[in-house]
This record gives C-alpha cells, sequence and structure tokens, in this order.
C-alpha cells in the first residue's frame, strides 16, 4: 500500500477495539448468515450420493429441505448484519465531519465544501462496503473451503491454486490503485478550488479580458482531471483479470479435470457439490471483494488520510508567521496596511492600498453598495483570502497565521448548527466544557433566552432544519460570543434578526471585555452604532466617524437617505463629470441640448427629465 497505510490501519485496529460489543454482535450474525453457504454445497453432494443416485429419493429431498431452512436462516442472519454495520459506520462518519468542520471553523480550508459534501460520503460509502464485502467473503471463503476439504481433499488441489494467484494479483493492484485514486482526488480538489475562484471573480475577468487565460488554465486542470480519471480506469483492467483467474479458472478447471477426479475417488455429487461451492458461493463473493476492496478500500486509505492530515489544508496558502505576537495592551486589535486585493491577475482590484488601525475595543462598521467588497474585506481579515499587495496584522500576527486565527472568530451570514445538544454547539470554539452560567449570560446578553427555553435547555438535542435562519443566526452569534478570540468579524451576520434584536447583539460583542467588533453593515442603524464607519466606495473609500462623513461622503449621505441635515453649497456653474458633487450627466443618451453637465440644485442624483422643467419646455441649454 502506500506508506502511510499502516498508520491508518493501526487507527483503524484502534477504532475497530473500541467498539468490542458491536464488532462482536457483528461477527456472531455473520456466522448465521454463512452457515447457508457450507450447508448448500454439501447438502447438494449428499442428496445425489446418498439419495437420488443410490434410489434413495426421500434422503434426497430431506437433504434439500436441509439447504431450503439453511437459506432461509442465512437471509435472517444477512438482515441482522446490517444494524451492526451502521453501528460502525456512523460513528465514523460523525468522526470525519467534526473533523472538516474543525478545519474550517479555526483554519479557514478553502476546500471544506468538497471535504464535507462529496469526500466525507465517499468515506462513509467506502467503510461501509469495506465492511460488508470482506465479512462476507471471509466468512462465505471459510465454509466454501471446508465444505470442499470435506466433500474431498482433491477438491481443493485443483481449486486453490488459481484462487490464490488470482487473490495475490488482486493485492498487487492495491497500492498503484491508491495512488492514482489520490491523484484523480487532488485533481478533482484542484479543478473545484480553480473554478470557484473563477466564479466568484467572473465579472473582473470579463472586465480585464482574461477570458483566453482563465481557458486555458481551467482547461488544463480538467485535463489533468481526465488524465487521472483515465490512468485509474487502466488499473481496474488488471482487476478483471485477477477475478478471472480466481474466480473463472477454477470453474474451468474442475470441469476439465472431472476424469482424474473421478478416478481419485471424488463422487458424482462431489463434483456438483464443488460446482455449486463456486458458482453460488466463492465467485460472487470474491466478485464483490475484487470490486469493493479494490474500490472502497483504496478510496477509503486515500480520502481518510486527506481528510485526517495534519498540517495546512490542501491548497491553503501558506503564510509565514510574524515577527512577533502581541507584547502590550497597545498592540491594535487589526491593522490594514496598504491591503490590495483582486480576484485574478489583471482584474481591477476591490481593495486598494487601504490603510486602517483599529485599537483594542475598538467598534468598526464596513458600510456599501453590495459587490463592493465588504464581505471581501472580511474574508481577508479572518485569514480565509491572501491579499494580492499589503498584509493585514491581527493582534500583531499576520493574518492566516495560527497566531492569528486564534485571536479572530468570524460569523457569516449562513449560520452553521450541527446536530448535539445546544451546549455543544455553543462550547464548540472553547477548550473546555463552558460552565452553564456563562452561557447562561450569553444567552441573555445577546437576547436568546427565550430560544433556550423553547428549545428545552442547554442539555437538550438540536434539530438544524427545525431552527429558523435567524435561530440559527442566534446560536452562531452566541458561540461566537462565547469564543476565546478577542476580534469578532460580523459578516451581515444578523441579516435574519429584526432591528431590535441585532441592535442588542451588536451592543453585546462591544461590550465585551477585551473585545473588538467588526460589523459588515446591512443595515444603516449598525454604522450610526458604532465608533467608526468605513465606507468601502472604490478608490473615494473613506473611515471616520458617523456624524463628519456625511460631508466627506456623497455615497455615505445616500446610504443614510439624506435623513440628517447637511450644510453643502450647490456647484454653479455646473462642474464637469465626476465633479466634488459626483454629478453624472443624464441617463438617456441624446437628450437635446445635453452636454455633460447638470446643475445641482437639488439633492445629489436627482436630476429632472425632460417636459419635467417648471416651463413644461424641452431641456435647452438650462
Amino acid at each position: 500500500m502506500t506508506p502511510v497505510e499502516p498508520g491508518l490501519l493501526r487507527r483503524g485496529t484502534r477504532y475497530l477495539a473500541g467498539r468490542r460489543r458491536v464488532v462482536a454482535v457483528l461477527l456472531a450474525w455473520s456466522v448465521v448468515e454463512a452457515g447457508h453457504t457450507f450447508v448448500l454445497g454439501y447438502a447438494l453432494a449428499r442428496a445425489l450420493d446418498g439419495g437420488f443416485l443410490a434410489e434413495r429419493p426421500g434422503a434426497g429431498f430431506a437433504w434439500l429441505a436441509l439447504a431450503a431452512v439453511a437459506v432461509v436462516v442465512g437471509a435472517y442472519g444477512t438482515g441482522r448484519t446490517y444494524g451492526g454495520v451502521a453501528g460502525l459506520v456512523e460513528p465514523f462518519r460523525d468522526r470525519l465531519v467534526r473533523t472538516v468542520v474543525a478545519r474550517a471553523l479555526h483554519r479557514g480550508d478553502t476546500a471544506a465544501v468538497s471535504r464535507l459534501t462529496h469526500q466525507v460520503e465517499i468515506a462513509r460509502d467506502a467503510f461501509a462496503g469495506l465492511v460488508m464485502v470482506s465479512r462476507s467473503f471471509v466468512f462465505t471463503a471459510a465454509g466454501a473451503l471446508t465444505g470442499l476439504f470435506l466433500l474431498a481433499p482433491a477438491l481443493l488441489a485443483v481449486v486453490a491454486p488459481p484462487l490464490v494467484l488470482g487473490l495475490a494479483l488482486f493485492l498487487a493492484t492495491l497500492r498503484p490503485l491508491a495512488r492514482r485514486q489520490e491523484a484523480y482526488l487532488a485533481a478533482d480538489e484542484a479543478l473545484a478550488a480553480a473554478l470557484g475562484e473563477v466564479f466568484s471573480g467572473l465579472r473582473d475577468v470579463t472586465a480585464a479580458g482574461a477570458e483566453p487565460r482563465v481557458r486555458a488554465e481551467a482547461g488544463a486542470l480538467a485535463d489533468a482531471a481526465l488524465h487521472a480519471s483515465r490512468s485509474l480506469a487502466r488499473w481496474s483492467v488488471v482487476r478483471v483479470v485477477a477475478l478471472a483467474l480466481a474466480g473463472q479458472l477454477p470453474v474451468v478447471l474442475l470441469l476439465a479435470g472431472a476424469p482424474w477426479l473421478l478416478d481419485r475417488g471424488v463422487t458424482a455429487g462431489g463434483l456438483v457439490g464443488a460446482l455449486a461451492y463456486l458458482t453460488q458461493s466463492l465467485m460472487p463473493a470474491l466478485q464483490n471483494l475484487v470490486h469493493g476492496l479494490g474500490t472502497s478500500g483504496s478510496r477509503l486509505a486515500v480520502v481518510v488520510r486527506r481528510l485526517t492530515a495534519p498540517g495546512p489544508p490542501a491548497g491553503a496558502p501558506h503564510l509565514p508567521e510574524a515577527a512577533g505576537t502581541p507584547r502590550d495592551d497597545d498592540t491594535p486589535a487589526l491593522e490594514l496596511r496598504r491591503l490590495t486585493f483582486a480576484y485574478g491577475e489583471g482584474a481591477d482590484p476591490v481593495v486598494r492600498d487601504l490603510d486602517l488601525t483599529l485599537p483594542r475595543g475598538g467598534h468598526l462598521a464596513v458600510v456599501g453598495p453590495s459587490g463592493v467588497g465588504k464581505s471581501t474585506l472580511a474574508g481577508l481579515v479572518a485569514g480565509l483570502l491572501s491579499p494580492c499587495g499589503g498584509e493585514v496584522v491581527v493582534g500583531g500576527a499576520r493574518a492566516g497565521t495560527a497566531a492569528a486565527m486564534a485571536q479572530r472568530v468570524l460569523i457569516p451570514q449562513e449560520a452553521y448548527v450541527f446536530s448535539g445538544t445546544l451546549a455543544d454547539n455553543l462550547g464548540y470554539l472553547r477548550a473546555g466544557a463552558v460552565p452553564e452560567e456563562e452561557m447562561r449570560a450569553a444567552a441573555e446578553a445577546l437576547g436568546m433566552a427565550e430560544l433556550v427555553r423553547r428549545v428545552g435547555g442547554f442539555a437538550a438535542p438540536l434539530a438544524p432544519a427545525e431552527l429558523s435562519a435567524g435561530e440559527r443566526q442566534q446560536i452562531a452569534l452566541a458561540r461566537a460570543y462565547l469564543s476565546p478570540a478577542p476580534l469578532a468579524v460580523l459578516d451581515e451576520a444578523t441579516c435574519h434578526l429584526d432591528p431590535v434584536a441585532e441592535a442588542r447583539a451588536e451592543r453585546a460583542f462591544a461590550r465585551r471585555p477585551g473585545g473588538t467588533l467588526v460589523v459588515i453593515a446591512h443595515r444603516a442603524a449598525s454604522a450610526r452604532r458604532a465608533g467608526r464607519v468605513l465606507v468601502m466606495d472604490g478608490a473615494d473609500t473613506v473611515c471616520g466617524e458617523h456624524h463628519e462623513l456625511p460631508a466627506r461622503s456623497p455615497l455615505y449621505r445616500d446610504l443614510m437617505g439624506a435623513a440628517e441635515p447637511v450644510n453643502r453649497t450647490p456647484s454653479h456653474p455646473p462642474g464637469h463629470l465626476r465633479d466634488a458633487d459626483r454629478v453624472d450627466p443624464v441617463a438617456r443618451p441624446g437628450l437635446p441640448g445635453d452636454r455633460g453637465h447638470v446643475v445641482a440644485h437639488r439633492a445629489v442624483r436627482q436630476v429632472q427629465a425632460v417636459g419635467d422643467l417648471p416651463d413644461g419646455r424641452p431641456l435647452r441649454r438650462e
């Protein structure tokens, strides 16, 4: 196998050892299931030799009835084995899910979606298939080979050599199969990650005219995935050869060697029983083993290794540790130093040369129109995106490093709640158990005491599908509130809450001892509550306090709805396009008298249309 598979084998052995009772029950029902394998061939041989061929039909029918009873008992045993398999498989899947989610929450795994939705299910199905086929083959082979030996030892001399040769060839293919399966999964991950980046920056790709380059890069990754898939398929041919040697060749040899076997005392019933063992028991079990172990075993080894391997997740950028960690309370909670980011080379930067310092205990609101880059900024602060220029420093450590990730918690718009108790969800980001008094205080501060009562308390199990979007957001907020990270980044994390609940949550985070709050705002009230506001507006991005920004930023005036009077002087005579008042030419091209000038005699961007002037005449040179 691969070099690390002995470690996987040891972990698998420990996993099974921890579930001895489940394994013992599964083995017991497997014996019941395999009992009919032995009885089928043996009873058929005895029915012929001691019954029908000896002119004793009663004895022959008795042996056949015994075989029929054995089949019924075996079917019952097969049904009971599924409970034992589920007892092994479902805890295994839950453990993998916890591993993937922990990596995504704590370290920013860019391939978390593929791992959680695709690879974990591959591992679950592969493990279940591996348990079923390996268990079935072992007990079926034991029953069949025992029956062959009892019928006539000479039968084993014909059946055993090709069976062993085919199994040896099959086992020899497992290592290259595992390598090619891993190459296929790596190519699939790389293609998924690249396409995700392309889709998120599709507008910039089109604007920069980078379609040929993106097409070439994505095509190369698709070709690599195709090559890996074809290489994997070629090795399946060798697997078919192994199956033919171990499953088909013994039948041919048994038929061809029938005269030799009859000369050595093998009876006609013995030959028929041997054929029954081969065609009805060994061959189906062998086919399931070859296909199941060849596919499920290789997939399981590769996927589990990738899901549980230590170190940075595949595809995550490697960032060097910051030169130092915070040494005193004067270290800012967040620093943006000439931060620049664009989705792809040649694309217009979403963030350009942004400088910002947020002290510990600060409260910053980030506002701007949809698509301007607010969530991109949250991803940069959280270390989920790598800047194209400049740097992000969280508590003295560069974003993306373990030191920085330990000091920030990101709450996205789509809240994640997993199956388990409410206490499990709230304390997920803590190293140890959270005292109930602390959870109760957090629930009270965030206004979710009623939710705690409704679900039955902190020890009550949660059904995520039965929670509303707002309730899931409250649980995610409480989880972040109880985390040890001092910097909380709320990326529209309260969009499903009403304004009162949103204000209560933001004030609770702002009052958190030693805490710093960054809010990606979707309501104007969030900006009014913040100590500082960052208005993202491309090249005109500004930062300041709420009361001073309406005079400095026309966009901020528009976002606030002109709710507060502003002392300003209209431009007269009118300035050129993009003057200080951000006045645009009339939108309709070819308007009579339009020379690209508008007198801002009313609120910014309020332009009168044709026929709507006080004198009712078309616009000419007013």
